[in-house]
């Protein structure tokens, strides 16, 4: 039955998890999501390609996307800008695909604004500090001047939990991953996003 797709938007702290959540709900092709692919003025890592983690782009080229209003979101992180295009986003919902986004929680509260109903999100929460810290460690892509940032600006990050519809604690990455299935599932049977396809199937029944 057609529907309108749906965003899932996924937040944490650097560190506590969200990159690899949405990795794993990409890998299960089952579940049919779309990653949205952020544009960015940060370097690019080691580890990171472009146009599949980021579109990396300079500063002067986000300033226009920004102020043309080719943004659907825009936000700086760590002194860096971020932003989804908005195009992309549109196309797919109207074509009843979900889209999945891994963005902070100043990104998360645009989109909310922007598409309203369309949009579910979840924060991701680290177990501990301590645990957060040790995992921005193993990481071993930043400095250590860089982890301290990071840790300082989770603190805030972490106050924004309220604007969120969910709330997942990263403790048990197996058992955070089937939570989040889980919320997938429900959202996608919510009633406001069947209601186009449903009230055919319904009028049919009733006929009988």
């Amino acid at each position: 039955m057609r529907r309108r797709g749906m965003i899932l938007i996924l937040s944490s702290p650097s560190g506590a998890g969200k990159t690899t959540l949405t990795r794993m709900l990409l890998q299960d092709k089952a579940l049919d999501l779309t990653l949205s692919i952020s544009v960015t003025t940060r370097a690019r890592r080691s580890s990171e390609v472009d146009g599949v983690h980021y579109q990396f782009i300079d500063r002067h080229h986000y300033d226009q996307m920004k102020s043309g209003g080719d943004l659907l979101e825009a936000a700086e992180v760590h002194g860096n800008g971020y932003g989804t295009p908005r195009r992309p986003v549109e196309e797919a919902l109207a074509a009843g695909r979900d889209m999945l986004f891994d963005i902070d929680w100043q990104g998360a509260r645009q989109v909310r604004e922007a598409l309203g109903a369309d949009v579910v999100s979840v924060f991701i929460l680290p177990p501990s500090m301590q645990e957060l810290r040790l995992r921005l460690e193993r990481r071993a892509e930043d400095s250590a001047a860089t982890i301290e940032q990071r840790l300082d600006n989770s603190k805030r990050e972490i106050e924004r939990w309220r604007l969120y519809d969910y709330v997942v604690v990263n403790d048990d990455l197996q058992h955070a991953y089937r939570q989040v299935t889980s919320i997938l599932t429900a959202e996608r049977a919510r009633g406001l996003r069947v209601a186009e396809g449903i009230e055919g199937f319904v009028g049919e029944l009733l006929k009988a």
